[in-house]
């Protein structure tokens, strides 16, 4: 069971506004350790230098999408083992099969709770403590 104090997430969306909300939310369920990107070439080079034990990443962003974002993170030797949430806007069936083929661990429909989140969080980490 992971520590939810010690547990280190990484955020990537484009919008701020997002990345803050997500951040708050993490923060309610008691995650401290929060990094932020604004897509997924950032996203990269952060994960790669300073490891993280979770990312949640939107999907539609410039420069690398999240699906983009997720192939890279499998890809690479450093991230190819931390979980990955993808966060949509949208519960397209056609991309969460994309997604579940380059190995995503878990997605998340815009907008979400605490609690819907805390649940997602655990299907792929363990539970919380």
């Amino acid at each position: 069971m992971p520590n939810t104090i010690a547990l280190k997430v990484l955020i990537v969306d484009d919008q701020n506004s997002v990345r803050q909300m997500t951040r708050l939310t993490l923060e309610e369920i008691g995650i401290r350790h929060i990094q932020e990107a604004e897509n997924g070439r950032q996203a990269m080079e952060m994960a790669t230098v300073q490891p993280v034990d979770l990312i949640i990443s939107d999907f539609n962003m410039p420069e690398m999408d999240g699906l983009g974002l997720l192939r890279a993170v499998r890809g690479h030797p450093v991230t190819r083992k931390v979980p990955f949430i993808l966060l949509t806007g949208r519960g397209d069936r056609e991309l969460v099969v994309k997604a579940a083929q380059a190995g995503v661990n878990n997605y998340l429909v815009k907008p979400f709770t605490a609690e819907i989140l805390r649940t997602k969080i655990e299907q792929v980490v363990g539970k919380l403590v």
